[in-house]
């Protein structure tokens, strides 16, 4: 099933989030909350607005994992188990009974940005994960199952450790210039990039036909090797966002929630009227 066909059909809703009424909420696989926990519900919003990847980033401080962007803002009771592991417990508890089946066709991904050393710190998120595997997606026995919640690591990563695991319940983020070479999909799931570092264009006028042509190019190969596309740092503009997905990138990076929805939910209804 091609990215399209996959922002169309992957129209899904739930009745609740965690033991908060808010009606039927349309989940949008193309959203990414960047810096999810600079909101002011860090999770809630960004699902409240039917975001299924939400970002957050993690220091380790005396055996803590603590989420902040710079080391000054650590706050303790701001920890990655507050804010995001036990909220996404109670969001799977809450909807499973009524709506297993479309929780787990389009599960949550938490993308964990490790700040810290990236082993201590890795080590640290494997015991604090052991608690919350069975709703975990994992690699068992030579291959991967999804589940209601999928973790994937970016930042300072620990490729040692996570690749001599035979066993795990993480992923990684790999970079998108170098996803044409390896097809270890069982790995990656995602291949992100810096905005700035394929493209020039900023939103005005045509995108060079240079432009398209080198995103087109590696969003192509990602896709062969099983990969989900992301830039990060991208404008944050309509016709941006909108060049993105018709060059079938599928993760759109934003800290502008309400923003980005009501882009998506027009876009559905575009691709509506088209089938």
């Amino acid at each position: 099933m091609n990215p399209i066909t996959i922002r169309f059909c992957c129209l899904l809703v739930f009745s609740t989030i965690i033991n908060t009424s808010i009606g039927q909420v349309t989940i949008l696989p193309n959203a990414y909350a960047h810096n999810d926990y600079h909101h002011k519900r860090p999770l809630l919003d960004a699902l409240e607005n039917g975001f299924t990847y939400v970002e957050a980033d993690v220091y380790l401080r005396k055996g803590n994992l603590i989420v902040a962007h710079i080391l000054p803002c650590l706050k303790k009771k701001r920890t990655l188990e507050a804010l995001y592991l036990k909220p996404l417990l109670a969001y799977v508890q809450n909807n499973a009974a009524g709506n297993k089946e479309a929780i787990n066709e389009c599960p949550l991904t938490l993308m964990i940005d490790i700040k810290s050393g990236a082993d201590k710190t890795y080590e640290a998120l494997l015991a604090l994960l052991e608690k919350y595997k069975p709703i975990l997606s994992g690699y068992e026995d030579g291959r991967t199952t999804l589940r209601n919640v999928t973790i994937v690591l970016t930042g300072h990563k620990p490729y040692g450790l996570v690749k001599n695991n035979e066993t795990r319940f993480v992923f990684m983020d790999e970079d998108l210039r170098k996803a044409v070479a390896d097809s270890s999909a069982n790995l990656y799931p995602i291949a992100s990039c810096k905005y700035s570092h394929l493209l020039k264009w900023k939103g005005k006028g045509v995108i060079p036909e240079a432009d398209l042509k080198r995103l087109e190019y590696y969003v192509t190969e990602a896709h062969k090797n099983g990969r989900k596309v992301r830039l990060w740092a991208s404008p944050e503009i309509k016709k941006v966002w909108s060049e993105l997905l018709k060059c079938n990138v599928d993760l759109i990076n934003t800290d502008k929630l309400k923003s980005l929805r009501k882009f998506l939910l027009a876009d559905m209804q575009e691709l509506a009227k088209k089938d």
